[in-house]
Parts: structure tokens; C-alpha cells; sequence
């Protein structure tokens, strides 16, 4: 009588993460174009700065001052500065990289997670994975070109931000597990605003033109509306099955790019796109999998 309502939560945690997906690329498509235009530091003072004011709106309402209590206040920053480096790092990248290409080379986080899980928690990592994620590398690498007639210095932004984001699902999930993740969310809006507003009166400049304040109005709703989309959908179905769904943001972000800027990746870029979503894909089923394989084992216990 159960399975029913789990398969209803479940399929409306995957639609909620393709939403979130549509959301992120329609951000990156977004802030590639408005960004050249505004300058950098700015725009991501507007973007956390919408995100902080509009998710406090909604919550505190709703679930009052305690929303605000947290058990780990320094994680809370740290997470917050991660996450601001991600964007700052992001922000840049989209001035000189086609959307499609960037958000394939963002989505190595996932396998760059594996590979931190081996190397600083010392967990087991099955030969498989080693290979998903030397999969995944290898993707990149035919995407980046090193020495190519394509290369340029800005190609290697996206690595650092698969770093610092990396660094951030890390933390995610440990503090995931004793704090509310609205309360997560809201911290991590406050940090990233209150740090850049510090640096805001050397970055301000008048932003010439309604569509561009429309830009960057649409910028921070789409960038809280998917986070707010991430937390639903992951309170409706967990993040193993979920997970594989995240690479539709690779196809969400090569048709932003079709459309706004006329842009087709060329074939080598197709591949390696393609390359690091099935690597990327595979590593959240066979997460899923040993998952279920677990289940009777500590039933049994």
C-alpha cells in the first residue's frame, strides 16, 4: 500500500530536480549575457543579495527566528565562502566560455567528490569508480584541449570551480545530517551577500538600460527558485536516485546557448560532454545500487 506514494515522491523529486536544472542553466545562460555588460563583482552582489532577501521572505514567515539556529555556525560560513568562490569562479568563466562546455566541466564535481572521499576521508573506492572517474577526467581533458588551437587560460577557471564545489558537497553532506537544510540555505544567500557587499562600493557602476536590471532580477530568481527546487526535491526522493537527473542541466544549458547565442559545440566537445554525463550518471547508479544491496544486510543485523 506504501509503494505508491514513494513512486508518486519519488517521480516528483526528479521532476523537481529537472526544474532545478532548467534553473541553473537559464542562471548561467543569463549571466553570460548580462555579465560583459555589468560589472563582475556587481552582478554577483545582485545575485546573492536577491537570493538572501527573497528565501528570508519566504521562510522566516513560515517557520520564524528559529529557523536560524545552527549547531555548526563556522561550517555555515565556510560552506557560504565555497559556494561564493564557486560563483565568482563561474561568473568568470561564462565571460569566455560557451555555456554548454562550462556546465559539462561543472558536472565533474560529483566524480571529483569520489576522488576526495579516497584521498582525505579514506574511504573505499571500488576500481570501477576510479574508472568512472578517470572517465569523467578524460571527458574534460578532449573538452579543454590542452595545447589546442582552442585552448586559452580561461578554460582552466571551470577546473577550480570543480574544486571549491566539490569542497562544498563535501561539507553539504556532513552538516546535512544534523542541520535543517532550509537553515543551510539561508546561510549560505547571507554569507555570499554579506561578503560581497564589502566589496561592492569599488565594483558599483549605473547599469545602462531596464533589461539589463531585468537580467539581473532574473539572474537571482532563477538561482533561488532552482535552489529552492534542490531541497524539495530532495526531501521527496534520495539523493542516489536523484543524482543522474542533474546531467540534464548539460542539454538545458547547449539549448540556452543554441538560443541565445547561436552557439553548436563543435564534435570533440560533444563527446566529451557526453563522456562526463554517462561517467557522472553511472557513479550515482552504482551509489544507488550498492545502496540497495546494503539494505537487507543491516535488516538481517
Amino acid at each position: 500500500m506504501t509503494a505508491a506514494p514513494r513512486g508518486k515522491h519519488g517521480l516528483l523529486g526528479i521532476l523537481l530536480v529537472l526544474g532545478a536544472c532548467a534553473c541553473f542553466s537559464a542562471l548561467d545562460t543569463t549571466t553570460k549575457a548580462v555579465s560583459p555588460l555589468v560589472p563582475l563583482l556587481m552582478a554577483l552582489w545582485f545575485r546573492y543579495a536577491f537570493q538572501a532577501v527573497a528565501t528570508t521572505a519566504v521562510v522566516l514567515p513560515w517557520r520564524g527566528w528559529t529557523v536560524l539556529r545552527t549547531r555548526h555556525l563556522p561550517f555555515q560560513v565556510l560552506r557560504g565562502l565555497l559556494l561564493l568562490t564557486s560563483s565568482l569562479l563561474a561568473f568568470t568563466s561564462l565571460r569566455y566560455m560557451p555555456v554548454g562546455e562550462f556546465t559539462a566541466i561543472v558536472m565533474m564535481a560529483p566524480l571529483a567528490v569520489t576522488l576526495l572521499a579516497a584521498t582525505v576521508l579514506k574511504e573505499h573506492v571500488s576500481a570501477l569508480r576510479w574508472s568512472l572517474v578517470a572517465g569523467g577526467f578524460a571527458g574534460t581533458l578532449v573538452i579543454i584541449r590542452p595545447g589546442g588551437e582552442t585552448f586559452s587560460w580561461a578554460m582552466l577557471l571551470p577546473l577550480g570551480l570543480v574544486v571549491s564545489n566539490a569542497w562544498f558537497q563535501v561539507l553539504t553532506s556532513k552538516l546535512a545530517r544534523t542541520e535543517d537544510p532550509v537553515t543551510m540555505h539561508l546561510y549560505t544567500g547571507w554569507v555570499g551577500t554579506l561578503v560581497a557587499s564589502l566589496t561592492l562600493p569599488f565594483a558599483w557602476a549605473p547599469v545602462q538600460g531596464a533589461w539589463l536590471w531585468a537580467g539581473l532580477c532574473f539572474m537571482g530568481l532563477m538561482g533561488t527558485v532552482g535552489h529552492f527546487f534542490l531541497i524539495l526535491a530532495f526531501r521527496n526522493a534520495p539523493a542516489a536516485t536523484l543524482t543522474p537527473y542533474l546531467y540534464a542541466q548539460i542539454a538545458f544549458s547547449m539549448l540556452g546557448g543554441l538560443l541565445v547565442f547561436d552557439h553548436v559545440p563543435d564534435g570533440p566537445s560533444l563527446f566529451g560532454m557526453a563522456l562526463i554525463a554517462v561517467c557522472g550518471a553511472a557513479g550515482a547508479w552504482l551509489t544507488l545500487h550498492e545502496a540497495r544491496r546494503a539494505t537487507p544486510q543491516v535488516a538481517k543485523a
